[in-house]
């Protein structure tokens, strides 16, 4: 793989240990792909973001995308924040120029990486056995129109099916 390492400062080394460390987590991954994109490393899936690394003069901080009840709840923690402009639908920033929990990093892009990829590609995690004994979403019923007697019989009316009645 090429460096597309810049003299930017602001872009993350790619030789720097949280690159690697999200290297390791996002690659592994089935069909993802690592981009510059603003001038920052970001992971896909297809074309799709689902993990990003950024540098900044402060800090230092990797994004990715939760459930919105798990990152309402994550924003509790101080090393988090809602990320910018997309913060309103799950995306946060960890602050990770402290000490770092890779495991639990790891979880956290496993949930974003599921909730971005494609329905098919998540499958590919699983075996066949896991994956045949996860439950499935229930099918969503199709509601019956409620017709009035009118509205049922007026179509086949103009058509000549039915006559209308002449003692209205």
């Amino acid at each position: 793989m090429k460096s597309t390492a810049s003299t930017d400062p602001s872009v993350v080394d790619h030789t720097d240990s949280i690159l690697t460390h999200m290297r390791a987590i996002c690659l592994a991954l089935p069909d993802t792909k690592e981009t510059l994109t603003w001038g920052h490393p970001h992971f896909r899936v297809g074309e799709k973001i689902f993990a990003g690394c950024e540098r900044s003069n402060v800090k230092t901080s990797i994004g990715f995308k939760l459930e919105l009840a798990h990152a309402d709840l994550i924003l509790g923690d101080p090393r988090f924040t809602r990320a910018a402009y997309v913060g309103n639908y799950g995306w946060v920033s960890m602050d990770v120029s402290g000490p770092v929990d890779w495991n639990f990093v790891a979880e956290l892009v496993h949930e974003s990486f599921r909730l971005i990829a494609p329905k098919r590609t998540p499958a590919k995690l699983f075996s066949a056995a896991t994956a045949k004994s996860m439950p499935k979403a229930a099918p969503k019923a199709i509601p019956k129109p409620t017709l009035s007697r009118t509205t049922k019989t007026a179509p086949m009316q103009r058509s000549g099916i039915i006559p209308k009645r002449l003692d209205r």
